[in-house]
């Protein structure tokens, strides 16, 4: 009886694994067509601090990914916030490190995308929030993470 409760309930993103919704999250995005890749992707760096760009094709959409679920985890981001959440140390070579910001215009594109399919909206406070047809794609795709990692 309690195995058959516990198929039932439903997930949300607050009960998976952060890596693994990012990861079913990303290729979901992917997979549905909706975000359109912009022809800088392959060439842009993420920030000041980095020396190249992403190795790995997919980044755009992992850090659509990721944006969105710290949007529905805690919403009122803006661009500003997610400057500093993706930035990170920058190497001065002899001289200390001193912590950059993250590109902003990264940040302000996924942002507008995720506005156009309606999964983020714009804050009265300041900021974005989720939608609540973003709310329940993301707990949708927490659901098959949940379920992929009880098999």
């Amino acid at each position: 009886m309690e195995q058959q409760e516990s198929k039932m309930k439903s997930r949300t993103v607050k009960d998976v694994s952060p890596h693994e919704f990012v990861k079913a999250y990303a290729a979901h995005l992917k997979r549905s067509g909706k975000i359109e890749l912009p022809e800088w992707t392959d060439i842009v760096k993420t920030g000041v601090h980095k020396e190249l760009a992403p190795y790995d094709a997919d980044w755009y959409y992992i850090r659509a990914a990721s944006m969105a679920r710290k949007i529905y985890m805690r919403g009122g981001l803006g661009v500003g916030a997610f400057r500093r959440i993706y930035g990170g140390s920058k190497r001065n070579g002899s001289r200390p490190p001193h912590f950059c910001k993250s590109s902003g215009s990264i940040a302000r594109h996924i942002l507008q995308q995720l506005e156009s399919i309606n999964i983020v909206d714009k804050d009265g406070k300041g900021g974005r929030r989720i939608t609540s047809s973003g709310q329940r794609d993301l707990d949708q795709v927490a659901g098959r993470v949940a379920v992929a990692t009880s098999a």
